[in-house]
């Protein structure tokens, strides 16, 4: 059936790659940063996995290969396939119903069509790939139609998928012209994962309103082609991170000496406020940008005080959408900016550009208070790099109940980021808050992101994935 001495016993999708191309001819290929590697690698190596992925350029063939103990098998997208399926499909459809709607999705056939025709490529390359019974993890929204394909490609395989964005209400999701397929996609995988207990029920709700299947608890039984049924298991699987990293970073000499750095540049102001964003709009930097203009304006923050620093990595800068959001954030901080600086200080230093990780452990030891404004966002990973960080016990965190953190990080200043004057009175609590509550509040949410780091996120969902094999049995 298949030629093992090519396959792997656990193979993993996702739209990239786990690695970024280098100019060094002694080493083309780094591990990526994300968190996802971060968790994946070591069960990877254990069991000599394969990762299904586009290395990130198109027209790019490459043959499968191995770095970092990993077999890496490439997909090629052409500049078309980008250009429809990703930008279009993926981050012009998805992206914005997903999250509510806050830009209007576009729905166009030929994006479509090029989404279903890259999602039976990626499930092909898995296909390929896998071992017989083998368990294949499928990753995020680019994805969605890959579970279904591969199950019929080979149905002895044991398919998971994470969902990483929103799942959104059914009258929100019911917009889309190809929601039953979509649906049908991802009930392919014998275990959905979501961020969020919200995101497992919405779906749920879709797949009851759609598909007409049966849906109790976490379980949702769905009709087989030749006849008979089985059981899909759709859940939260709250993702994290790796928590030893950043705590180690926290105490490294050259990071706080960086970090004191930092605050020297800034005029040691007497406090620093922190945003960390992709450029992106579901992530309300407009938001926080005019509240804190306005606490400028209204004399409750002074320039000389307090300073605000903006990390806005780029973002499908090729997507109309982004394109304006820059121009907007940019527009904003110049006005603000122009009307309160002094020659020694100034509101807000913006700085659109990706870090190394060291840097921003740098940046959150900086940081009194630590803004997180999303609007929608699946889980908001920013929020427990701060906490995990903050190894002194202390800081602000204040976050937005739309991020899926909020469900986790009860002891941080919740707010709503559409309020403006609520969120600039929570601000302003944040700033004055007392060492003694900000140690209170700081403690409880290291517990809590300690207690549940990216290796049990992983764990808790290949268990997930070994339980649907065993029932099969």
């Amino acid at each position: 059936m298949t030629d093992h001495a090519a396959v792997s016993d656990f193979v993993v999708v996702s739209n990239r790659l786990p690695v970024d191309r280098t100019d060094d001819p002694e080493e083309p290929w780094r591990r990526s940063p994300g968190g996802l590697v971060t968790a994946l690698a070591p069960f990877m190596r254990r069991t000599d996995g394969a990762w299904v992925g586009w290395p990130g350029q198109a027209g790019v063939e490459l043959d499968p290969f191995e770095t970092d103990g990993m077999q890496l098998v490439p997909v090629t997208l052409s500049a078309e396939d980008v250009e429809l399926y990703y930008e279009g499909f993926s981050n012009d459809t998805i992206w914005p119903l997903y999250h509510d709607v806050i830009s209007p999705p576009r729905y166009r056939r030929e994006w479509w069509q090029a989404y279903v025709r890259v999602n039976r490529r990626f499930a092909e390359a898995a296909a390929a790939a896998a071992a017989d019974g083998a368990t294949v993890w499928v990753h995020d929204y680019q994805l969605q139609l890959v579970p279904k394909l591969l199950r019929e490609l080979r149905p002895d395989l044991v398919i998971g998928y994470f969902h990483h964005i929103p799942f959104p209400a059914y009258g929100l999701y019911s917009q889309l012209p190809w929601r039953r397929q979509v649906l049908e996609g991802l009930l392919g995988a014998d275990v959905i994962g979501f961020q969020r207990v919200a995101d497992a029920s919405n779906f749920a709700r879709s797949v009851r309103r759609q598909l007409r299947y049966d849906t109790k608890a976490t379980g949702i039984t769905v009709p087989q082609p030749g006849g008979g049924e089985r059981l899909a298991l759709a859940k939260a699987f709250p993702i994290s991170i790796d928590v030893d990293d950043y705590v180690q970073l926290a105490h490294s000499p050259a990071v706080r000496a960086r970090a004191a750095e930092i605050r020297e540049s800034l005029g040691n102001p007497k406090k620093v406020l922190l945003g960390v964003d992709r450029l992106d709009y579901t992530k309300g930097i407009g938001h926080r940008l005019k509240a804190f203009g306005e606490l400028l304006d209204d004399g409750r923050l002074d320039v000389e005080d307090v300073t605000l620093i903006q990390v806005a990595s780029p973002s499908r800068e090729r997507v109309d959408a982004y394109m304006q959001l820059r121009d907007e954030v940019e527009l904003a901080v110049g006005r603000i900016n122009g009307s309160v600086d002094t020659v020694g200080h100034t509101a807000i230093r913006y700085l659109h550009q990706s870090f190394p990780r060291e840097e921003m452990v740098a940046l959150y030891l900086v940081a009194d208070v630590m803004l997180v404004t999303a609007l929608r966002d699946g889980m908001n990973l920013v929020a427990k790099e701060y906490v995990a960080s903050r190894i002194d016990n202390r800081g602000v965190l204040v976050l937005s109940e739309f991020a899926g953190a909020a469900d986790e990080l009860g002891s941080a200043i919740r707010i709503n980021p559409h309020d403006i004057d609520a969120l600039k009175d929570e601000i302003v609590r944040a700033i004055e808050m007392t060492p003694a509550e900000q140690g209170r509040r700081m403690r409880a949410l290291r517990r809590r992101v300690s207690d549940h780091t990216v290796d049990d996120w992983s764990r808790d969902f290949l268990a997930a994935l070994d339980a649907a094999r065993q029932a099969r049995s």
